[in-house]
């Protein structure tokens, strides 16, 4: 019987404990911030375009600046839930997690919904179905970063670099 109870406790322990909110300190960019602790949480199912690094020589990527600014009004400085998806980490270390205000609103479908962040591609997650369906709809509306003549995703990059490539002359 106290095999059992242990179980049962290690797995409410490990699996079913109560979800406490954390306070946000700090937004890097679109889909990265700090919390107070100052662990690394990196948005699942969001690719939000890249700022300017200067410690590493990158430029950022169009609209990078206001992706993250949006992120801050929606988190910095608030508390948040995180709730963790098929991964707890990623290659950098950063923790992987959807984001919840204090308010319900899920702040990774939110960055999709208003063109502040497109769906991450590369990785099956819970919700992607949903997110390519929102990234269309704010693509429809140019919305954020749809609001352009010329909108600069990675693949509009890359396709973009491609064509300026002459072909090898005779």
């Amino acid at each position: 019987m106290r095999r059992l109870l242990l179980i049962f406790g290690l797995i409410y322990c490990f699996f079913l404990s109560p979800v406490y909110a954390e306070k946000v300190r700090y937004v890097i960019d679109g889909d990265t911030f700090i919390l107070e602790n100052n662990q690394r949480i990196r948005m699942i199912g969001i690719d939000a375009p890249e700022i300017d690094h200067p410690k590493y020589h990158k430029k950022g990527e169009f609209y990078g600046k206001q992706s993250r600014k949006h992120l801050e009004a929606l988190i910095e400085g608030d508390e948040i839930t995180l709730k963790e998806g098929s991964e707890l980490f990623d290659r950098f270390g950063r923790r992987l997690a959807y984001v919840y205000r204090s308010d319900g609103v899920f702040v990774n479908r939110e960055m999709v919904a208003t063109g502040n962040a497109e769906v991450f591609r590369k990785f099956s997650f819970e919700f992607k179905k949903e997110f390519l369906m929102l990234e269309q709809s704010a693509k429809s509306a140019k919305l954020g970063m749809w609001n352009t003549k010329h909108p600069q995703t990675w693949y509009a990059s890359a396709a973009a670099w491609f064509s300026k490539k002459k072909p090898p002359q005779d």
